[in-house]
Order: C-alpha cells, then sequence, then structure tokens
C-alpha cells in the first residue's frame, strides 16, 4: 500500500507547463477554507481577522458549509504579544477544530526549550519579543547559566494546554487540492520526502519554481506586499509585525478571495 501511495503521489508531480492557465484546483463542495498567515504575536491583528472569519463561517453555516480554519504558523516571535495569541488559540471556540502548522519560528522556539545553549538564536530572531510577552526580561548579551535560567522560567509559564497545542503542531495539511503549508516544498520531491528543514524554512527554488507541485500550494513564511497569486501557489504572509496586515485566504469551489485585519 505505501508503495502505491508514493507512486500515486509521483504522478501527481508534473513539470513546468506552458498550460499552467488550464491547472485546476478544488475543494470539497461543502467546505469553506480559512488559511491564516503569519501572525507573528499581533494579537489584535488576529482578534480583528477572526471576527470577519466568525461571520463568514456563520453565513456558510446557513447555507450547510463546513468551515475548516488553517494556520500556517509563525504564530508567535517579533510582534508584541505572543502570549495572548497562544492563549487565543488555544481557547476560543471557534478554532475548536482548527489545524495548525508548524512554523519556523515555532520549531526555534521548541529547541530552545530543550536545549537553551545550542539554540540561543532564537532569542535574535523574535524569541526576545516573545519572552517579553511572558514577563521575562532578557536581552542579546544573554549566555551561558541565564539561558538555562531564562529556558527554565519560559517552561513554567507556558500553561499546560500551551505545551499540549506546541507538540501537536502539525507539517502541512491538505484539504482536496490544496496543500497547506508554512515556507513551501522542494520542487520535484515527493511531498512524503519532503525535509521538515524545507516545509519550515524554504524560499529558493520553490518562489521562482512554476513547476505543478501536485497540488496548489498556500503558504507564508516570506512577506508580500499583497497576496501572491500564481497558477502553483499562493503567499499570504503580508507582514503582519512588520507593519503589514493580516490576512486569510478565503476559499470555496468556486473562489479565491482574501480577508484582511483592515
Amino acid at each position: 500500500m505505501r508503495f502505491l501511495a508514493k507512486l500515486c503521489e509521483r504522478l501527481r508531480l508534473k513539470a513546468p507547463d506552458e498550460r499552467a492557465a488550464e491547472w485546476r484546483f478544488d475543494v470539497p463542495a461543502d467546505t469553506l477554507l480559512f488559511a491564516i498567515g503569519d501572525i507573528h504575536g499581533e494579537a489584535r491583528k488576529l482578534d480583528r481577522l477572526l471576527a470577519k472569519i466568525a461571520v463568514e463561517a456563520e453565513r456558510g453555516e446557513q447555507e450547510g458549509l463546513q468551515t475548516k480554519i488553517i494556520f500556517l504558523g509563525d504564530l508567535i516571535d517579533r510582534g508584541p504579544d505572543s502570549k495572548a495569541v497562544l492563549e487565543r488559540l488555544t481557547s476560543d471556540p471557534l478554532l475548536r477544530n482548527a489545524r495548525f502548522l508548524m512554523g519556523n519560528h515555532e520549531q526555534a522556539m521548541m529547541d530552545f526549550l530543550q536545549d537553551p545553549l545550542s539554540h540561543r538564536a532564537w532569542l535574535d530572531h523574535g524569541g526576545l519579543d516573545t519572552l517579553g510577552s511572558f514577563g521575562i526580561v532578557a536581552s542579546q548579551a544573554v549566555a551561558g547559566e541565564r539561558l538555562i535560567e531564562i529556558r527554565d522560567v519560559l517552561a513554567s509559564r507556558l500553561t499546560p494546554s500551551m505545551r499540549h497545542f506546541l507538540s501537536q503542531l502539525e507539517d502541512y495539511v491538505i484539504y482536496g487540492d490544496y496543500l497547506f503549508v508554512h515556507a513551501g516544498l522542494r520542487p520535484g520531491v515527493p511531498l512524503d520526502e519532503q525535509r521538515q528543514e524545507d516545509l519550515f524554512w524554504i524560499r529558493e527554488p520553490f518562489l521562482s519554481s512554476r513547476r505543478h507541485h501536485g497540488y496548489r500550494v498556500v503558504h507564508g513564511h516570506t512577506i508580500v506586499d499583497t497576496p501572491a497569486i500564481l497558477p502553483n501557489r499562493v503567499g499570504i504572509d503580508t507582514g503582519a509585525y512588520a507593519g503589514g496586515s493580516l490576512t486569510a485566504a478565503f476559499i470555496s469551489k468556486q473562489t479565491l478571495s482574501f480577508l484582511t485585519d483592515l
């Protein structure tokens, strides 16, 4: 069975194709999909965006449609209130069936919690902001035993629901012909052979690839002023922490559109 699954996956991969306009990507007819880009600790923007999604979800439910919400990772770091973001994501009834992906920033924090001496680089890439949201004072100069102390305090301030939440983050999610992932894929590599390093970190050659990846890939990680809409991918990290909006792709059987917190 595994051989057949891998064969089917390879058959889905297609070389670059001038007939990209003919590609068709679909989702189940009874489904509304919302994919939310990189939040990066912007709790207020998340609140505003979720309020809009709740309105659309209620409309869809009145028409017999099921709402599926996917978060593309990088929930934390850089922005002002990662703690509030984690609290919202682990308590909001709207999100009880949501799917949450691992981003490179979640991976960096989890690595720091496991081995702060080897992974102190997290502090330099947004980790200091996350620590601050938990009331932990640190600086870029921190080192040695102080790193271990900071790790221990952070671990004690993560609630059991937060720790469980972080342990359950997924590498990717598939609905219909859409694949949702934090950063992207290594072009030409079957999905079951992709490395986590690429799923969480890749930019090139994914961003410039015009290959059919077997799915239309919806991703974050790379900031764009407005959503990047290409035949083979849709990028929705619109730089929420850097003064941009927080964006969600709104996908149904007939349409691809976008919601923002603005």
